[in-house]
């Protein structure tokens, strides 16, 4: 099989008019897009909610906590596919791994297993009365500063 430079050509295609389309469109919307700036125009943007408080306020750990071992099983199960998809073929006679393979698959859940064990063990998806409480209590005290705010959003838009 030798290399041909022309076999590239259609991904060279695509990248073009993919980068034409995007800049013809940014610059279409520069030349006749609205230039009317106004307050809440200028807000940040927070999924459909007027954004309250500071950006630096402080998340619990247990916040981090989930997300982290969201992301490390999520992962984890990623690796089941190609696995499953590749499973048949090394169990094919020719190469007679299907022992090999099946095993390591089952090492490799068991794993998961005694990670997702040691985690409920550690109380990491433990949301006890204690967790409870201080959820409740950071809910009450963001909906003051909401309220707070939105008094002063509309007691801003009379004065103007």
């Amino acid at each position: 099989m030798s290399f041909n430079l022309a076999d590239y050509f259609p991904i060279l295609l695509m990248f073009v008019v993919a980068a034409g389309f995007a800049v013809t469109f940014i610059g279409l919307s520069q030349l006749v897009g609205q230039r009317k700036r106004t307050r809440t125009k200028l807000m940040p943007y927070e999924c459909g909610k007027d954004p309250v408080g500071s950006a630096r306020e402080r998340f619990s750990v247990k916040f981090y906590l989930i997300a982290m071992i969201f992301i490390l099983f999520d992962i984890e199960v990623i690796f089941l596919v190609p696995w499953a998809v590749v499973f048949r073929r090394l169990s094919a006679p020719e190469y007679g791994l299907a022992n090999v393979v099946f095993f390591e698959m089952i090492i490799f859940i068991a794993l998961l297993a005694a990670g997702l064990i040691y985690v409920i063990k550690k109380g990491a998806f433990d949301w006890g009365e204690t967790a409870r409480r201080e959820a409740e209590a950071e809910g009450r005290l963001l909906e003051k500063k909401i309220a707070s705010a939105k008094a002063q959003l509309s007691s801003s838009s009379m004065a103007a």
